[in-house]
């Protein structure tokens, strides 16, 4: 199918679409933060509803330092020697290992912090740090690296294992990946996450290229180690208890047991709260719980290197398959073809989210909409200009076929490809003169006299529902009957010819031509013609042929040596008995040409104008016998 721009336009569309989709894949694939993610997060969110909630690893428990174990302590946050005195209840219950959400820094009594550090050192555990960002670059894809650390005291460091607590939120809050490295002034340091992990399965795993090796599998990551979260449900989905319980024991052994326990605050006012897809105040505690979770269970979100090319394959295809269709197709199809596929897409990513891939339902509407709206104005104002185009074309056409044809050629480009035969009326019209008056005007002034009479004709015509078929110099052949039969086409016929007899005097006598034109010499006559098209199968015109054309035409010459203006057969003349016309003579002649002779009707100019006025018109219907001196077969 032609395209309905020019190529360069198609090209440079297609160009412009290209760069621009470039642009939005390279960003994509180099992981730089961009408005776009803000769209593609709140698509996210909806994928992530969408599938529900999902059962969460039972190895991970929180204990909350909850309303219950701040009013039963007496204050926040706690002091060492209750924090130790919970650290041995967690330890004697078996859990395997500790990790604590909770920064031991600032300055203590001395000799405060031995009963915490040696409850600590009892079992493997974690202790939080955090690191301080001057800027927005914690996190992406790069390695963050925090200008400063807050690091647990040193009473604590040598007695547990240190991880940073930090997360990296999307431009909204929401947690979307945790950063498992980070770059310190003092080296590479593991996150919260990466360390409670290592000591719960007693060694640290190992990090390759794009991925985490743990329990003999790898768990692929984002850039720079980013772990992309997959949350499990709302508050509490994690399975928590809470601090005060275990103080009192009414925790019973196996919940702890040789599980991972995170030690948090989700007490009112203390602790950090964070929004997330399922819940807008997720504790802090239970983010870090859900990123554990996800190594240990291997379901964390797949967004790797292959994901993000996969991405940037499937934004480019629709662009260019969107560009492609709006340059082919109408805009209306191609608009409704572009949103299934993008549909298409959009449910591809909700089926992949659920087998734990995140695929980027943005990237590819952002790649497409810009350079298709752009490319669909400018097949609007196109289309616009050629519709315009065409329409004056089509108007110009139209003139060269009469306008009732033009208008059914137009509504059904297959009239008369196949021929058909009808009973119609057909007038010849000439004017008498004509000759000498070219001689003396020239070619200039006899064009002048032409299209003043071509147009008077026209209007004639058209007044009496005619057609003008063809103009032959200063004459025409006029039909009544096409292109469809009426009732009254055999009347209006001879109306019409009594019109342009009087039209035409009228005329000549107000151009002063006069000394040269003496009226018009016009035939008709009644019966069947084939209508078709005539010529090439790339040059065409609808043309009527058979014995009733030939006859109108020999019919207007056959009058001048009569005299008559008008020379309607009686075959015509019968056939519009509804005019009750009473021609003032009726001869037979012989056709040249033709073996039978046929009666014609005649009347001179005068006797024409006097039809026109009404002098020999009568109401009411009337035999043929009515009709005096005209034998009717």
């Amino acid at each position: 199918m032609k395209s309905r721009l020019p190529t360069r336009l198609a090209l440079v569309a297609l160009l412009v679409g290209c760069l621009w989709a470039g642009w939005l894949v390279h960003t994509h694939l180099a992981g730089v933060a961009s408005v776009l993610d803000r769209a593609e997060t709140v698509l996210l969110d909806l994928r992530i509803l969408l599938n529900g909630p999902r059962e969460v690893s039972d190895e991970v428990v929180i204990v909350a330092i909850d309303d219950e174990t701040v009013s039963a302590t007496g204050s926040y946050p706690l002091g060492h020697d209750n924090l130790a005195r919970l650290v041995d209840r967690i330890r004697q219950a078996g859990a395997r290992a500790l990790a604590i959400d909770i920064l031991l820094t600032g300055t203590v009594p001395e000799g405060s912090d031995g009963p915490l550090a040696a409850a600590l050192g009892s079992i493997p555990a974690v202790v939080a740090a955090a690191g301080q960002f001057s800027g927005s670059r914690a996190g992406g894809s790069y390695i963050p690296k925090p200008d400063r650390v807050l690091s647990p005291l040193p009473a604590f460091t040598g007695q547990a294992a240190t991880g940073l607590v930090n997360v990296s939120a999307d431009a909204g809050g929401t947690p979307r990946h945790i950063p498992l490295v980070f770059v310190t002034r003092d080296g590479p340091v593991p996150s919260f996450v990466l360390s409670a992990t290592g000591r719960f399965l007693g060694r640290d795993p190992t990090l390759t290229r794009d991925a985490i090796r743990l329990r003999n599998r790898l768990q692929p990551l984002d850039y720079a180690w980013h772990l992309p979260l997959n949350y499990y449900g709302p508050s509490g989905t994690v399975r928590t208890v809470s601090a005060q319980s275990v103080y009192d024991g009414s925790v019973g052994a196996s919940m702890l047991d040789g599980r991972l326990v995170l030690v948090g605050a989700t007490a009112t006012g203390v602790g950090d709260r964070f929004s997330t897809p399922f819940d807008p105040i997720l504790p802090g505690v239970e983010v870090l719980a859900t990123g554990v979770a996800n190594l240990l269970d291997g379901s964390g979100l797949v967004r790797n290197g292959t994901v993000r090319r996969i991405d940037a394959i499937v934004a480019v295809s629709i662009m260019l398959i969107a560009l492609v269709m709006v340059i082919f197709l109408p805009l209306a199809q191609a608009t409704i073809l572009y949103l299934l596929l993008v549909g298409v897409w959009l449910v591809v990513t909700t089926l992949a989210y659920g087998q734990g891939y995140w695929f980027n339902g943005a990237l590819p509407v952002a790649a497409s909409l810009p350079p298709l709206v752009m490319i669909a104005i400018v097949r609007e104002i196109f289309d616009r200009r050629q519709t315009s185009r065409f329409a004056v074309a089509n108007e110009a056409l139209s003139r060269f076929q009469a306008p009732g044809l033009a208008r059914r050629i137009a509504e059904d480009p297959g009239f008369l490809l196949r021929p058909v035969e009808q009973d119609v009326a057909i007038l010849f019209i000439d004017l008498a003169g004509y000759t000498g008056l070219t001689e003396r005007l020239g070619p200039g002034g006899a064009r002048d006299v032409l299209k003043s009479f071509h147009t008077l004709v026209v209007n004639e015509t058209a007044r009496r529902h005619g057609v003008v078929l063809d103009f032959m110099g200063d004459g025409a052949m006029i039909c009544f009957g096409i292109p469809e039969a009426r009732q009254r086409d055999a009347a209006d016929a001879c109306l019409c010819a009594f019109d342009l007899v009087a039209a035409v005097q009228d005329w000549i006598a107000s151009s002063d031509l006069g000394g040269d034109l003496s009226g018009v010499r016009i035939g008709g006559h009644y019966g069947p013609v084939v209508l078709s098209r005539l010529g090439h199968e790339t040059q065409q015109q609808i043309a009527a042929t058979g014995d009733c054309v030939n006859v109108a035409s020999r019919l207007m010459e056959t009058g001048k040596g009569f005299q008559a203006s008008v020379a309607l057969s009686t075959a015509l003349v019968a056939e519009a008995d509804r005019c009750m016309l009473v021609p003032p003579r009726v001869e037979a002649v012989a056709i040249r040409g033709r073996r039978q002779s046929i009666h014609i009707a005649l009347w001179t100019a005068s006797q024409a104008n006097a039809l026109r006025s009404g002098a020999f018109r009568h109401e009411g219907p009337a035999a043929a016998s009515d009709v005096a001196g005209i034998p009717f077969p």
